[in-house]
């Protein structure tokens, strides 16, 4: 008898991602996507730039687990992997610079299979493909990079591409709203890359452009590259002014959440502003305002027909998977107004939190049971950074272990992370250590995703940390406390943690440079509201180390977080 052999095969996402790439591709007349993606865009100009740049393709990342599984994919969408792949040089090194890697040990590769336009105009699907099995080091890259689609894009490709041309084109691009974005020479192919982000008001749910120009233009590049706003002098006002706008985007993403316009809107069919506000109660004039706001993010897209909801927007729907409406509502409600106290905060060292409500955070949403459920649905939003955490080495070993071994997650929440681990791995068992009425919604959760009767519950704070654990969890607590509290946390774990137990910790590290980062962000958040702060990894080690444990290794999770693995010393 033959042993069955194993197909690999994309992810369904990627797969969904890429059929409705190819479908896009196929539609589009070029005069009238140009029209879209630059609103203003018309006479005389429109069909200039629509007589020297033409559309070539969109283009998507992918992450198979391997290539044969890449292969499958694009046929699945009728696509072919013909003539083959080839190196990128601009997508890898942006990857890199974005996680802080060396670009060498990324081989991303680009290949274009053909389509053809509405008149039989050859086209491409651009895909970009890095190879991440499951379990991987590229696997939390992916995670994070499927949730932020950096580097889908709709590409324009120059005819006859001459000095003069290229500079008319990008003029033509930055005066309807265009922003200079990057770029790059691929000597693979002999081809220059000019990208751009989309104008406020574009109208496809593509927020970056391209152009490309065949052949080697780099000194126009250059000028391109220094267009970029972070290459703008610091006082630039109009930077200044962009940055200080930063909280009626907050308020914003919040009305939309309240007031449920993304179940209100549809995905595939734009509606009119007059209808959305008798769904929602509003008024049709002032609702038209906020949802130009909400196209400008990229939330929704506005076009000829009225309004439509961007996969972005998707996520502020509540029960969409992933949904990160219970943050927005956390964001633009208690602690959007105890930021409003962050020149306390930073003058005292006291929270302004605990300035504005008298008592801090976790006490306050405690005598708050909604309050308390918003707070717990605002940590889960962040959940798609454990993705690749049931894969990692530790947990997979336990899970292989012919003796049975138990997790312990101490201040687990409602169980997200475990929930996780055991449903990856059915030969473990879990604890949950919270506070009382945390643990009454853990237990709600866990047995509805059927993990229930594989976790016990206890009661209590981090002196009641069990000594039965094998794998020892503690995800997003010690960045809520100072150093102080934080080793006072450690010893307790240290003191009940057998000589053979892991202990995993997820947090932020902030980087150490100046490169951007969630865990900088988080940083001011934590001081303002809770007294923590995020750390750099050496600030983690030293707290390991004056408890009794030793940091063993880190390892990157989507948005800008880690597993740090410790061991008793």
């Amino acid at each position: 008898m033959s042993t069955p052999t194993t197909v690999s095969l994309l992810a369904p996402d990627d797969v969904r991602r890429l059929r409705a790439t190819a479908d896009f591709v196929r539609e589009q007349e070029t005069p009238v996507l140009l029209s879209r993606v630059l609103p203003g865009l018309d006479g005389p100009e429109l069909r200039a730039v629509a007589d020297r740049c033409r559309f070539g393709h969109a283009a998507l990342l992918l992450f198979p687990a391997d290539h044969a599984a890449l292969r499958a994919g694009l046929a699945a969408c009728g696509l072919s992997d013909r003539p083959g792949s080839r190196p990128s040089v601009v997508v890898r090194d942006r990857l890199a610079a974005r996680h802080g890697l060396d670009p060498a040990d990324l081989d991303v590769r680009i290949l274009r299979p053909a389509v053809h336009g509405p008149r039989g105009e050859r086209r491409a699907v651009e895909v970009f493909s890095l190879v991440a099995p499951p379990g991987a080091e590229p696997a939390a890259l992916a995670a994070h990079e499927r949730a932020h689609d950096h580097e889908a894009h709709l590409a324009f490709d120059v005819d006859r591409p001459d000095p003069l041309v290229l500079r008319g084109l990008r003029a033509s691009f930055g005066r309807h709203g265009a922003v200079a974005d990057g770029g790059g020479y691929n000597p693979h192919e002999d081809g220059t890359v000019f990208y751009f982000t989309a104008p406020p008001g574009t109208g496809t749910g593509y927020r970056r452009l391209e152009l490309y120009a065949g052949g080697d233009h780099r000194d126009l590049l250059d000028e391109h590259l220094a267009a970029r706003p972070s290459a703008a002098a610091p006082g630039s006002a109009e930077t200044l002014l962009r940055l200080l706008t930063g909280a009626w985007t907050t308020q914003a993403l919040a009305t939309c959440a309240q007031l449920r316009l993304p179940e209100a809107m549809s995905p595939h069919a734009p509606l009119g502003a007059g209808r959305l506000a008798r769904e929602v109660g509003a008024q049709t004039e002032e609702l038209t305002t906020l949802l130009r706001y909400l196209a400008m993010l990229g939330v929704v897209s506005e076009e000829p027909e009225g309004f439509r909801l961007t996969t972005a927007g998707l996520l502020l729907r509540e029960g969409a998977t992933g949904s990160m409406r219970p943050l927005a509502l956390m964001y633009g409600g208690p602690f959007y107004q105890s930021f409003a106290h962050l020149t306390h905060a930073v003058r005292t060292g006291e929270p302004g939190f605990d300035h504005l409500y008298g008592q801090n955070h976790f006490d306050h949403f405690a005598r708050d049971p909604e309050l308390a459920a918003a707070f717990d649905g605002s940590m889960a939003a962040s959940s798609p950074m454990f993705d690749p955490l049931p894969a990692h080495p530790v947990l997979t070993a336990a899970a292989a272990s012919p003796a049975p071994r138990t997790v312990v997650d101490v201040a687990g929440g409602t169980g997200e992370l475990l929930g996780r681990v055991l449903a990856a791995h059915p030969s473990l068992r879990g604890v949950l250590l919270e506070r009382p009425h945390v643990v009454a919604a853990a237990r709600e959760r866990l047995a509805a995703t059927g993990v229930g009767e594989r976790c016990s519950y206890l009661v209590g704070d981090f002196a009641d940390v069990p000594s039965t654990g094998d794998v020892y969890l503690l995800s997003r607590v010690l960045h809520d406390w100072d150093d102080t509290r934080c080793r006072e946390i450690l010893r307790h774990l240290a003191g009940a943690m057998p000589s053979r137990a892991d202990l995993l910790v997820v947090e932020r590290l902030l980087p150490t440079d100046a490169t951007p980062s969630l865990a900088t962000a988080w940083d001011l958040h934590m001081l303002c509201n809770t007294g923590g702060r995020e750390r750099r990894v050496d600030a983690y080690a030293r707290l390991f180390e004056t408890s009794g444990l030793v940091l063993v290794g880190h390892r990157p999770l989507p948005f800008d977080a880690h597993v740090l693995h410790v061991r008793k010393r």
